[in-house]
This record gives structure tokens, C-alpha cells and sequence, in this order.
């Protein structure tokens, strides 16, 4: 049998974010954003996913480092926390393609 991700049906309303003119230049998330984004080189995590072929689309590790160090700099540093701050307060914009 087919798997499908969940779909939410109970949202009332779509609103399209831009994320990047949610960023303000001289904020921590701002920096934070730019740091990772142009800086860092994390190609290295590409080597480890083997799912090109076959398996689920994993969700690409600079947003999973941005998310953790921000959560960090509040001091949440638990991971049932910082999975409860992606739910309701994050929105993170992934498409899926098959």
C-alpha cells in the first residue's frame, strides 16, 4: 500500500512567507543565516545520505543547523524542546518530489 505524507486539512488559510525578507540585516538571525549559507562548506553530509534512488527525501542539513544553533542561543538545547519550537514556530518550506 501507497504512503503518503500527512496533509493537514484543518489549515484555514495560506499565506506565502518570503523567508529571506523575514531576515534583518544585523540580527543574529541574519548572521546566523549568512554564516551558514556562504561560510560553511557541508558538502561533507552529502556523502552519508544514500537515498538518490530509492527512500525519502531528507531535509537538507544547513536548515537542520541553522535550527539547532538558533534554539541553542534561546537555550533550549533538549530535543523534544527544539521539535517543539519547529512545530509552532517555524515553517519550513520543503517540497517533495517523486
Amino acid at each position: 500500500m501507497a504512503r503518503y505524507k500527512y496533509v493537514d486539512k484543518s489549515q484555514g488559510l495560506f499565506l506565502t512567507v518570503d523567508l529571506q525578507k523575514q531576515l534583518i540585516p544585523g540580527t543574529f538571525e541574519y548572521t546566523l543565516n549568512e554564516l551558514i549559507d556562504k561560510k560553511l562548506d557541508l558538502s561533507i553530509f552529502d556523502q552519508r545520505y544514500k537515498n538518490d534512488e530509492t527512500g525519502a527525501s531528507a531535509i537538507e542539513p544547513r536548515v537542520l543547523l541553522k535550527i539547532i544553533i538558533y534554539c541553542y542561543s534561546l537555550g533550549i538545547i533538549t530535543s523534544r524542546k527544539i521539535a517543539r519550537m519547529c512545530e509552532v514556530h517555524m515553517i519550513v518550506n520543503v517540497s517533495y518530489t517523486t
